[in-house]
């Protein structure tokens, strides 16, 4: 029989014990080791939950990624809708079609129709007699068609005469404008009408020569359409430094960015916008201090709307005021509502910011300066509160490590009340940046459209005639026109400053 433990001598009794405290202490350490991978292994499963729960409306994606990736949670539409362009709360998203109120548009009779066909019955009677000689009995009943006429090329020689004055001085005459120096060239109208399929509908180069082909009967080369974007650059040029002038002097300037792949290797560029109602300008840059420095920041006096990206706050560029995008705020906020499902201080921050937006919107439509106290009070009070909560419901991580959901925001929105709700107390500033997100938009298409730029100095030459472009029919006037108007030599200027009578 194997020894009993009492009987076991004391020196072996002692091994013993100390061989299970190692044992014990080793198990404690495999343990250990193993809850921490365990807690790692979570963690790192909840990220990739939340990530894949990331779309647009609680996170910077945008709408395009939102059905890109398998897998990912599609956004589901608030209860109470969305800020709109202008941060308009209440108002979900828009339906197809005709909105409510919206002036209808149908075709007009023309009482002076360009062309008036006569149209008589043809063939026999039943009785056999012939129609073509048959008594007109009354009035015609008449129908409009809107069309096209044929686009076909036209060639127009320009005979340029010399002439010898009474004094014996010879005179050329002058060429016109819009035209070359080569003996044979396009014309301002076949240019303009290129340049706006590839700057204004995005249209590959390919594609572009292809429609003008088949649109006009001329065979363009492709050659030819790479050229256009320089000329067409210097073309607008005198009129896009004035827009850079009026966007400088603005009050209320929006601020955004969007990644473009330029180049033969397709490198990572940025384009750079400033926005406001009636002026548009893009630049290529990169996410740099140098970048954002040439591009208006070192110069702009006034407030400035942005998306709170790190460089809109560098100690270089004091000269403005901020007012951080609440539509990015918004959906930093919905974040935290689906992270903390149990928790009332998400919601009340997302309602008490959707409110001070929709009584601003209010308040500019009745042409007030700013809130009425009295509706915005109770607002800010709920503000205030629920950060104060969140603040003490999210405490902050420990040294070095990643802070918890919400907490930056938090902070953010604590200490920088004046930048968030600067919109309430001024209505001049737009509480969100929405509208510079709609003007960068159409480059996210070209991307898709095209695929990546080829050539830097040509997307280059292609930001400084969609500025133009932009610009132009924020104005009122057609892009079409606008590019006519370049290539005759006497491109579209933006108005004057108005000067205080």
């Amino acid at each position: 029989m194997p020894a009993q433990p009492e009987e076991m001598p004391l020196e072996g009794l002692i091994a013993l014990v100390r061989a299970q405290a190692e044992l014990i202490g080793e198990l404690r350490v495999t343990v250990a080791a193993q809850a921490r991978e365990i807690a790692e292994l979570a963690a790192k499963a909840a990220d990739l939950e939340r990530k894949a729960s990331r779309n647009s409306r609680n996170s910077s994606l945008s709408p395009s990624t939102d059905d890109a990736i398998p897998g990912r949670k599609p956004p589901e539409p608030p209860p109470g809708g969305t800020p709109g362009a202008a941060g308009g709360g209440g108002a979900g998203k828009k339906q197809r079609g005709k909105q409510p109120g919206a002036d209808g548009l149908t075709l007009a009779w023309r009482e002076d129709p360009d062309r008036v066909e006569q149209h008589f019955p043809g063939g026999a009677c039943g009785c056999g007699a012939a129609l073509a000689g048959a008594t007109v009995t009354g009035a015609a009943r008449s129908h409009q068609a809107h069309d096209l006429e044929p686009a076909r090329s036209t060639v127009t020689q320009h005979d340029l005469y010399p002439v010898v004055c009474g004094c014996g001085r010879r005179h050329v005459a002058a060429r016109p404008e819009g035209l070359s120096a080569a003996p044979v060239s396009y014309g301002p109208e076949l240019r303009a009408l290129a340049l706006y399929f590839l700057v204004r509908q995005h249209l590959p180069v390919e594609r572009t020569q292809e429609g003008i082909v088949e649109l006009c009967g001329v065979e363009v080369s492709t050659g030819w359409l790479h050229s256009l974007l320089a000329l067409g650059a210097d073309a607008v040029a005198e009129a896009v430094d004035a827009i850079e002038q009026r966007i400088a002097s603005e009050k209320v300037v929006g601020f955004d960015e969007t990644p473009l792949k330029v180049g033969p290797k397709g490198e990572k560029r940025y384009v750079l916008s400033a926005s406001t109602l009636l002026f548009t300008l893009f630049v290529l840059g990169r996410r740099d201090k140098a970048s954002f420095r040439a591009f208006l920041l070192g110069r702009m006096l006034g407030v400035v709307v942005h998306d709170r990206y790190a460089l809109y706050d560098c100690d270089e560029f004091t000269g403005f005021l901020h007012q951080l995008c609440v539509s990015h705020l918004l959906r930093d906020i919905e974040d935290t509502v689906e992270t903390y499902p149990g928790e009332v201080w998400p919601v009340q921050l997302r309602q008490a910011l959707r409110g001070l937006v929709h009584q601003a919107n209010l308040a500019r439509a009745a042409g007030l300066a700013e809130v009425p106290a009295a509706l915005r009070d109770p607002l800010l009070a709920e503000y205030r509160g629920a950060v104060r909560v969140g603040l003490a419901a999210v405490p902050p991580a420990a040294k070095g490590a990643k802070q918890p959901v919400g907490r930056c925001l938090l902070e953010c929105l604590r200490d920088r009340q004046p930048d968030v709700l600067r919109f309430v107390f001024d209505l001049d500033v737009w509480p969100t940046n929405n509208a510079s997100e709609r003007d960068l938009r159409p480059f996210r298409t070209q991307q898709k459209i095209s695929g990546r730029l080829t050539s830097t100095a040509a997307t280059a030459c292609r930001l400084q005639i969609a500025s133009y472009l932009s610009t132009a029919r924020k104005h009122g006037m057609s892009a079409m026109h606008a590019l006519r108007l370049a290539f005759h030599g006497t491109p579209w200027m933006p108005p004057p400053v108005a000067v205080p009578a």
